[in-house]
């Protein structure tokens, strides 16, 4: 890995579905190490840029650069949680195969997993604290418990960029500490994670830098810099409540 080049590099990037875009002209950096907040309004774009980081859509002008690689040639280096919505969750399958899938792509087709991916697998599964769930049919688990399984996956996977998408959807509050002790622990061995989110209030706490997109880029960096209320206004046209101070728990409207 050459660590003196960005983990993800976006160039002009300029997407459409028919005739209408979805990201406009997006530009951004992000380094190595990072835990990276997507930001914006229902169908601003935020899905489209992390299909755009998989490889799965194709621009309309623009590149996508992992590590310095075009992202359809860095593939094996990205891992991807999905939306709990898109998963089947009557599928036959146990926790821990769904662990183990994160291997396969390690793995030439025609052989078996070894003794190591299937310690591997364990070992992430011990990570988002499932171990103990690893024969329970996925469609047994909570919402919470769910999500967590698909980041074992990711993590066991083994690659150095993890993409989610919006893992903290309908968990309750114990489940979204567990998440996100998961996040930083991860961020801690050097990966690279970029969540979409959708929760304002808790964004400035989980994050250490926000993209705020509405089609364009509106803002990248600190939360405290991208959470102004006159931007955010701009971006969801209309009231918005959000917390501007989390520890005296005051809130204030903007955009009237």
């Amino acid at each position: 890995m050459n660590q003196s080049l960005p983990a993800i590099e976006v160039k002009n990037l300029t997407v459409s579905y028919g005739p209408v875009p979805a990201l406009l002209d997006v530009s951004l950096a992000i380094d190595a190490g990072q835990l990276i907040g997507i930001i914006g309004p229902n169908g601003s774009g935020k899905s489209t840029l992390i299909k755009s980081l998989l490889g799965f859509v194709k621009p309309d002008f623009g590149d996508v650069l992992l590590f310095g690689e075009d992202a359809e040639k860095a593939k094996g280096r990205v891992a991807y949680v999905p939306q709990r919505g898109s998963v089947d969750w009557d599928f036959p399958i146990t926790v821990r195969e769904v662990a183990l899938m994160g291997r396969y792509g390690k793995q030439s087709w025609w052989k078996e997993l070894s003794a190591e991916d299937r310690d591997i697998a364990d070992h992430a599964l011990e990570q988002v604290r499932m171990g103990d769930f690893r024969n329970r049919q996925i469609g047994q688990l909570s919402g919470g418990q769910q999500q967590r399984v698909f980041m074992a996956r990711a993590i066991a996977q083994g690659g150095d960029i993890l993409l989610l998408d919006e893992p903290f959807a309908g968990v309750d509050a114990a489940t979204e500490k567990a998440i996100l002790d998961v996040l930083e622990s991860t961020r801690e061995t050097g990966r690279t994670l970029v969540v979409v989110h959708h929760d304002l209030a808790t964004a400035s706490e989980y994050f250490d830098s926000l993209v705020l997109l509405k089609q364009r880029l509106f803002a990248y960096g600190p939360p405290e810099h991208v959470l102004h209320p006159e931007l955010l206004s701009e971006v969801y046209e209309g009231t918005l409540r959000i917390f501007a101070n989390l520890q005296s728990g005051r809130s204030r409207e903007v955009g009237q």
